[in-house]
């Protein structure tokens, strides 16, 4: 059978979670909240306080960041992460309770720190955030008495016949009570439970009240035995001062045998007093914080981790000078680190033909980010600033003759499946009069580029026929066009319902047309090359209105004639990379911020930073 929390054979009582064997949960009181403040100055901020006597204690940050918890007594002790000094996760007593101090991994985890603690604390704890960024919220709690609970603290530790919670407590009582007294104390400190001390008959004076008889005191025993001092129990700790106590055991006066303890009165025996022990200092060590995160997402990288010299002493770790650790060879504070091997650009095809006959145009090729397995991944994976040009301005030499091109029709010429759209060109040279195609040379623009709106098969559209004749026989008149609902099969279309192709823009069944020319088109050049290479330049074109027998006209549009110039390389300019310069410490950030660029040796070590810092501030380097 089992025991129960009131050592009773086969009880079933167990401790709720006010500390109460058999309790109902209702003699004490959550405290819970989240500390969600907008904090703007770095440092120590107060979060929550701890009173005395609470119990099941857990502050725990919301989620991962670059703040710290910390904790101190009342009195000004720190406890956990004092004076500006990180402590290593870890057991840390304080309050008169020990505190589990955690920070999970840096690089796996999301989670936040935490402190835990199982109480009851003996003082006023208060807990701190070290705030560094925007605060993600600190969830704090714990359980104290309830406002009419007895203390077990405080029944443990009163005098027999002294006020309890206003009500006067049971008197000492006559010796033939003794017994039943013994048991109602056991019951009233909640002794059974196995968890708070027991009041010992004889411990404290005597407090009588006034109108009690005192009691006949028992038979004094045997004084052939007594207890004597054998030993001394095992120090605590080996160094940084422990505790131990005296052993007594029951002794013959005259022979000094030892005897069982039956022999000695049990009520004189001495008390066991704590001593200190072992009061040298242990040896300083060094306290190895964790990793940081890697300070590259991929390549050869660096991260840096905290050393301190810390000694222990007292169940305290403290922080001490380093020449204390002078004996211990000191481990590295960084390290090189790779999570992964980069992606790199490579260049897939050969620059392709210039994209104009004559003067100044463009050529292009093909240039990809492949992962180190092979595999075609996002640009960003790549380093932008080393990407190779996949475009080019190319020069084909002087041409005094251009194509002239209309814009790409708006509509295709199929409504579903394979269709062309199309437009005008033409060659004209510098002058407006009309020379034959070949003039231009060979490269003639197409006039026709293919459209494809989706496949035809079991689509729901509309279905157009052809237009009529125009109603004019020049200048602007109009076209008419059936339009039904059509669903194509295989080889076949099925005429619908028009609302089963409601869903769907209806074509036109009407439109304007054009027959001859009662006015002019507008024709215009391939647009020229941009005149800067970043941070704004333009790019210009010739538009010429020419007539249907394409000479020079005044008859087009004002209103529809397309730009002549346009902004163009609108991006900053990056720049180039010099393969010289590069940062050799991997405190560079801390060299420019404490302005020593000016310095030719910070300049040359700390080369790509103090360049960086320069194109930003102009002037900011200077000699010195």
């Amino acid at each position: 059978q089992s025991i129960g929390c009131d050592d009773y054979l086969g009880s079933d009582k167990v401790i709720d979670k006010c500390g109460i064997c058999g309790g109902d949960n209702t003699a004490c009181k959550v405290v819970s909240g989240v500390f969600k403040h907008t904090l703007t100055n770095l440092g120590y901020h107060k979060i929550v306080e701890i009173p005395e006597g609470a119990t099941k204690i857990n502050i725990t940050e919301m989620s991962k960041s670059n703040n710290y918890l910390a904790l101190r007594s009342r009195s000004g002790r720190s406890i956990i992460n004092g004076n500006w000094a990180i402590d290593r996760p870890g057991r840390y007593e304080g309050g008169g309770t020990m505190f589990t101090y955690r920070r999970p991994n840096e690089i796996s985890s999301t989670a936040g720190e935490s402190f835990l603690a199982d109480g009851p604390t003996n003082e006023v704890l208060d807990v701190y955030m070290i705030h560094q960024q925007p605060n993600p919220g600190i969830h704090y709690e714990y359980i104290i008495p309830g406002d009419n609970v007895i203390s077990p603290q405080l029944i443990a530790h009163r005098r027999p016949g002294e006020p309890l919670n206003g009500q006067l407590g049971m008197p000492e009582s006559t010796s033939h009570e003794d017994e039943d007294l013994h048991r109602e104390t056991d019951i009233l400190t909640g002794q059974a439970a196995g968890t708070f001390p027991v009041i010992q008959p004889g411990r404290f004076p005597s407090h009588q009240p006034e109108n009690q008889v005192p009691a006949m005191q028992p038979p004094r025993q045997n004084r052939e035995h007594n207890w004597k001092q054998v030993g001394k129990t095992e120090c605590t700790t080996t160094c940084g001062k422990g505790s131990q106590y005296p052993i007594f055991h029951c002794v013959n006066r005259i022979t000094h045998e030892e005897v069982p303890e039956g022999y000695c009165d049990s009520s004189t025996k001495p008390i066991p007093e704590e001593e200190a022990c072992n009061l040298f200092p242990c040896p300083a060590f060094w306290d190895i914080g964790e990793w940081s995160e890697c300070s590259k997402t991929c390549g050869l990288g660096m991260q840096h981790r905290q050393i301190l010299c810390r000694q222990i002493y007292a169940n305290r770790t403290l922080t001490v000078q380093q020449y204390r650790c002078q004996h211990l060879e000191k481990p590295d504070t960084t390290s090189t680190c790779q999570l992964k091997i980069c992606s790199e650009w490579q260049i897939r095809t050969e620059w392709t033909s210039c994209s104009v006959p004559c003067g100044v145009g463009q050529r292009t090729r093909d240039v990809k980010c492949v992962s180190n397995l092979g595999d075609v991944v996002d640009d960003e994976e790549c380093n932008m600033k080393l990407r190779p040009n996949d475009i080019e301005n190319c020069d084909m030499g002087p041409c005094a003759k251009s194509w002239f091109l209309t814009e790409w029709s708006d509509r295709c010429s199929a409504e579903c499946g394979d269709g062309i759209r199309t437009r005008s060109v033409v060659c004209m040279t510098n002058h407006f009069s009309s020379l034959p195609l070949e003039g231009c040379g060979n490269n003639r623009p197409s006039e026709t580029t293919p459209c494809n709106n989706g496949p035809c098969t079991g689509k729901v559209e509309w279905f157009a026929g052809g237009w009529t004749q125009c109603s004019t026989e020049c200048g602007s008149g109009t076209q008419q066009r059936e339009v039904i609902c059509v669903r194509k099969t295989e080889g076949n279309f099925d005429v619908l319902n028009p609302y089963e192709c409601s869903y769907l823009e209806k074509p036109p069944s009407q439109q304007s047309c054009y027959l001859k020319p009662c006015g002019s088109k507008w024709f215009h050049t391939e647009w020229s090359t941009c005149s800067k290479s970043c941070e704004g330049g333009f790019r210009v074109r010739e538009v010429r209105c020419l007539s249907d027998d394409m000479a020079a006209s005044t008859q087009c549009d004002p209103q529809l004639k397309p730009e002549e110039k346009e902004p163009c390389n609108t991006q900053d300019c990056v720049p180039e990379i010099d393969e010289n310069c590069k940062d050799k410490y991997y405190n560079c950030n801390v060299v420019v911020q404490a302005r020593l660029c000016v310095y030719t040796y910070y300049k040359t070590a700390c080369c790509a930073s103090c360049t960086r810092v320069a194109n930003r501030q102009p002037g900011f380097l200077g000699r010195r």
